[in-house]
């Protein structure tokens, strides 16, 4: 299954053990996903200036994201689809890429399921979703 697992799942699959971790391990031996730059700048740039990991686990996590995910470059959307309009770049990645759920704990996001037939779920969630999707 394609999925596209939003920024605040992969930062809390490195930062703390729980369910993104378990997640995170379960879409890396099972699915595919996506990331695109943006994605992978905003988890950097959460990881190194808010939460302090260091270095080079930073750069040991990006690694195995370029090494795992597909790279996608995303057009903008024509038009807002999201109350957060920075959510709009994760949107657009999941429609570049054909995804069938994206995975997150954003609100914003989640009042929007389902979107243009992406399903948007929590972590917690996508084990039912996946689970009915078989």
């Amino acid at each position: 299954m394609r999925v596209v697992l939003d920024s605040n799942v992969l930062v809390a699959a490195i930062a703390a053990r729980g369910t993104c971790a378990e997640l995170f391990a379960h879409v890396l031996d099972n699915h595919e996903f996506a990331v695109d730059d943006n994605l992978l700048g905003e988890v950097e740039r959460v990881l190194r200036d808010k939460l302090r990991v260091p270095p080079d686990r930073v750069a040991a996590f990006t690694r195995l994201l370029h090494n795992h995910a597909t790279m996608v470059e995303a057009q903008p959307l024509a038009e807002p689809a999201c109350r957060d309009p920075d959510d709009d770049r994760i949107l657009a990645l999941c429609r570049a890429y054909l995804a069938v759920a994206l995975i997150t704990g954003d609100k914003d996001l989640l009042v929007l399921d389902p979107w243009e037939g992406l399903r948007i779920v929590t972590p917690s969630d996508f084990w039912a979703f996946e689970r009915a999707s078989r």
